[in-house]
């Protein structure tokens, strides 16, 4: 269909991009102060209708615009410098001194007295924190809700989830709360929200922007990522997160160019691989197809390369489904007592999965993965990228935890709709949603652009090519309440 109906009565500050926001802070056009008011005023608005930001931390931003004030040592002239830029963090990573919750009702009024290492670089980076965004219980789940805050609502049509895990980050985006908003990704949890609420969310290299659960330093699979309302603010928000941190050993030092100018040097005769279903990997509808094609179409018009392709990619769910069972057995089948005992159905399934995996599972899954990776590596040799789905069908109702059939297909688990984020998981590559057109009924829809190795620099600039061609809408809108 056309482009929706929308009307966005936030401030004129809210509406601007994260890049001309903070060129009005270092210009001194807009004071910190300011962009505070604006954002609070918004999420005032707002959170009765989505439920995106569920914990604020007013006092704690405004003195810490105060103490950036005073701090004369911080470098402004850094890539990814902020100057008091307000930003969302997800509910899964530690904020000094504010609630975070992981969903559990255990941990409700849990308060950490010190930052996740990410959320430290975002503050020495001129970032200001002013709230929590929503997310199932320990991100376990594509459907943001939680015992603790309850249903983040998708503000293309409030009846729809989000998405999960990132859910209440891509609304706060999609709504104009903040203007960077951080999530991060397991399977598909910050893609699935860009997807599904009209944004950009991109899933880096692993190391190049912070890492996962501080007690599993060294794995790969659930990471952060930046979210944002174009390519060019995802760069920026790149540029701010990314570098080395003694804390995290995967880390990776910032790169020689900043992505910000990388992804400037954007050129619409792009190499892509398309795939509309990864092969048969898993059911798509129709409609996403279509929706996927015309953009592949308007790509090939503007001068680039399309060609229908996939890798062979030999085991994937059965290798992925176990690389996410040790996430979940050395992670969340390491908690208290109390807090597992509240976890929901899902998150204990997976739990116990996890901690029941045989040894020749976890022993295959590790040599299988390097077969993946060593395929899509040679692949995009070729390409620049793969271009699949993001998910197969479009948001359902918000009451639904997860969906049980795709394109008249019944799913054996849970997880089966999200197949599509299993690869970039598996094979350690970047991986980035974009938002191309919209459903017949008004929805968002994504498509995945899959990066080759550490290549995220190649990635931003082929998602910009594309946003270019395609011309999704971009700018935050008022909730549409039907």
């Amino acid at each position: 269909m056309s482009n929706p109906k929308t009307t966005f009565s936030g401030s004129k500050l809210c509406a601007l991009s994260a890049r001309d926001a903070i060129a009005k802070l270092k210009s001194k056009e807009v004071s910190p102060a300011e962009m505070l008011d604006a954002v609070f005023e918004r999420i005032a608005a707002v959170e009765p209708i989505v439920n995106a930001t569920v914990t604020l931390c007013e006092d704690r931003a405004r003195n810490a615009i105060k103490n950036m004030t005073r701090d004369k040592t911080i470098n402004g002239n850094e890539p990814g410098w902020l100057a008091g830029l307000p930003i969302a963090i997800k509910d899964l990573t530690k904020v000094s001194g504010v609630r975070t919750t992981f969903g559990n009702t255990a941990l409700k009024d849990f308060i950490p007295e010190d930052n996740d290492p990410l959320v430290q670089r975002m503050e020495d980076r001129g970032g200001v924190v002013v709230g929590k965004t929503n997310t199932p219980e320990f991100g376990a789940g594509g459907n943001t809700f939680n015992e603790v805050f309850g249903y983040t609502r998708n503000p293309w049509d409030t009846r729809k989830n989000s998405g999960g895990s990132s859910g209440g980050a891509a609304v706060a985006l999609a709504t104009g709360e903040v203007w960077l908003a951080q999530g991060s990704d397991l399977a598909g949890s910050l893609r699935t929200p860009a997807a599904y609420c009209g944004i950009v969310g991109l899933r880096p290299t692993p190391g190049r922007f912070g890492g996962g659960p501080a007690a599993t330093a060294f794995a790969t699979e659930g990471i952060a990522g930046p979210m944002a309302r174009d390519v060019r603010d995802l760069a920026l928000f790149l540029d701010h997160g990314t570098g080395y941190l003694p804390e995290v050993p995967t880390s990776l030092d910032a790169p020689l160019v900043s992505f910000q100018e990388e992804v400037e040097k954007v050129d619409g005769k792009v190499r892509i691989a398309f795939s509309e279903d990864q092969n048969g990997f898993s059911p798509v509808e129709k409609e996403i197809r279509n929706i996927m094609r015309l953009a592949m179409e308007k790509v090939a018009k503007a001068g680039g390369e399309v060609e229908e392709a996939c890798p062979d990619l030999p085991d994937l769910a059965r290798t992925y489904s176990s690389l996410r069972g040790i996430h979940y057995g050395s992670v969340n089948g390491y908690l208290p007592d109390a807090v597992q005992a509240c976890f929901k159905p899902t998150l204990k399934q997976n739990t116990e999965f996890g901690r029941n995996l045989k040894t020749e599972d976890i022993y295959d899954a590790l040599r299988q993965r390097t077969v993946i990776y060593q395929n899509m590596r040679i692949f995009l040799e070729r390409y620049d990228v793969l271009a699949i789905p993001v998910v197969g069908l479009e948001p359902g109702m918000v009451e639904d935890e997860y969906p049980l059939l795709v394109d008249g297909n019944k799913l054996d688990d849970y997880l089966d709709w999200l197949r599509f984020s299993f690869l970039a998981t598996t094979a350690g590559l970047p991986a980035l949603s974009l938002p191309i057109g919209f459903t017949a009924s008004g929805m968002p829809v994504g498509i995945q652009l899959v990066g080759p190795p550490r290549g995220d620099a190649k990635l931003l600039q082929v998602a910009r090519a594309v946003e270019e061609v395609v011309k999704f809408p971009v700018g935050p809108i008022d909730p549409i309440v039907k």
